[in-house]
């Protein structure tokens, strides 16, 4: 097998692999070229392959054909090939047998130069026959002639082009029984009224053919006559596949008029062409059910895939939410120890800024005792005259001193308003507070 080309994306690799395994061709190349023909719809391409392969309508929207469309590939001699031809109307009596020979050399001359004429004519005038622009109109055409010359009684006609009914019968493994119409045939007329329309043979072949007729004087009609090569009216072609391929198994020709004997014969053909079919009817069942256990198997590589997909995704996002929070934790220990350098380059500037601690002789000093939360004890002098912004930057300072603190007395309890705030006045100074030459203070920690 060859290698999946470079360029493709992962999904479109994966589907050339399937659409590979699904059709069994070998050739990368042209699995691709028919994946992309059907925009990478890897079922409408498979489904087409297969219907390609066996002769149905694409489902996939294409361009449409030209109005000229050619005629499905048919074989047209195979091997077996049963040719029934009915003799035409002899003459009876003696009577009838001179006539007969009198007038066959003015038969053989008109009929040779009548065809001679024709021929001329066609040279400059090609036959209007030959643009085939409606073959569906007409075959509802003739349809509609038919039942107006012979009646409602007859078998049920393909409602369809040749094409279709070619393709309808090899889809449903059916036999096709194919009828041209000549109404210049002087044995049309009773074949039509005395076999086509007998209730025995409407009744056969609506329970065993699909049944295609179409007049040869249309388009449509004179294109499939000249497909299947008549010789004799009124002619009958019995169709079928055989070898993978639609093959004309038989074909009856000439002066038709025996009901009975004609279905022995259709009877006969279809008994030795059934062979064919069961094989075939066998070999679809075949490829219906490795196209069944394909797509089980392709639905439930699928669905684990889905489920790998999904536990993936889920350790992805595991890992990411644990980087995040690793991200968020290091973003916070970094805050808290730039706040920390922050407070302790702040700690030593306000500690170079304390004023000195003045004498005990001094009359003006004022002993502070504080007792902070370890319950160890610190003391310091200040002057009673200073803010009490220099009692809070001590103990903020202070090794042994939380960060965030309150300064309160004993008794009575009170909160002493000793933080300074930014861009308001200095707090009051001791002496404002009421606070005399010794006094016992205790700090809170707030976050405690």
């Amino acid at each position: 097998m060859e290698d999946a080309q470079p360029d493709l994306s992962p999904e479109q690799t994966e589907k050339l692999l399937q659409f590979q395994d699904l059709t069994g061709i070998e050739q990368i190349q042209r699995c691709r070229d028919i994946l992309s023909e059907h925009e990478w719809n890897i079922e409408a391409a498979v489904q087409d392959t297969f219907n390609e392969q066996e002769g149905a309508p694409t489902v996939f929207h294409r361009p449409p054909p030209p109005q000229e469309e050619r005629l499905p590939p048919l074989n047209l001699q195979p091997a077996n090939q049963r040719v029934i031809m009915f003799p035409g109307r002899r003459p009876q009596g003696i009577f009838q047998w001179t006539y007969y020979l009198l007038t066959m050399p003015m038969r053989f001359v008109w009929s040779t130069f009548f065809d001679i004429i024709r021929a001329f004519v066609s040279f400059f005038r090609p036959d209007p026959r030959r643009f085939v622009t409606d073959p569906l109109g007409d075959v509802t055409s003739f349809i509609s002639e038919f039942e107006a010359k012979f009646g409602q009684q007859h078998p049920v006609f393909y409602q369809g082009t040749y094409s279709q009914a070619l393709n309808d019968a090899k889809r449903e493994l059916r036999y096709l029984l194919v009828y041209l119409h000549s109404d210049e045939h002087q044995n049309t007329e009773a074949f039509c009224r005395d076999v086509l329309c007998s209730e025995e043979f409407v009744n056969f072949v609506n329970a065993q053919v699909l049944f295609w007729a179409c007049n040869t004087t249309s388009p449509e009609g004179y294109r499939v006559s000249q497909a299947l090569r008549e010789n004799a009216y009124p002619f009958l072609a019995v169709i079928v596949l055989r070898d993978n391929r639609m093959s004309v198994v038989a074909r009856i020709e000439g002066h038709i008029t025996g009901t009975q004997e004609l279905i022995r014969r259709l009877e006969q053909v279809m008994t030795e062409n059934e062979a064919s079919l069961v094989a075939a009817r066998a070999e679809r069942a075949e490829r219906s059910f490795n196209q069944s256990l394909r797509q089980e198997q392709d639905e439930a590589y699928l669905q684990s895939l889905r489920a790998d997909q999904e536990k993936e995704r889920k350790k992805r996002e595991e890992r990411e939410r644990e980087a995040e929070l690793e991200r968020q934790r290091r973003q916070e220990e970094e805050e808290r120890e730039q706040q920390f350098l922050e407070r302790e380059q702040k700690k030593s500037q306000l500690e170079q800024e304390l004023p000195p601690e003045p004498s005990s002789s001094n009359p003006d000093s004022i002993r502070i005792l504080l007792k902070i939360p370890s319950g160890s004890r610190i003391e310091r002098r200040f002057l009673k005259t200073q803010s009490l912004k220099w009692l809070y930057y001590y103990v903020f300072c202070h090794k042994e001193c939380p960060d965030d603190f309150q300064i309160v007395t004993n008794f009575p309890r009170r909160t002493l308003p000793c933080e300074p705030k930014e861009g308001c006045a200095d707090p009051p100074s001791f002496q404002d507070v009421g606070l005399g030459p010794s006094e016992m203070l205790f700090v809170h920690d707030n976050e405690a």
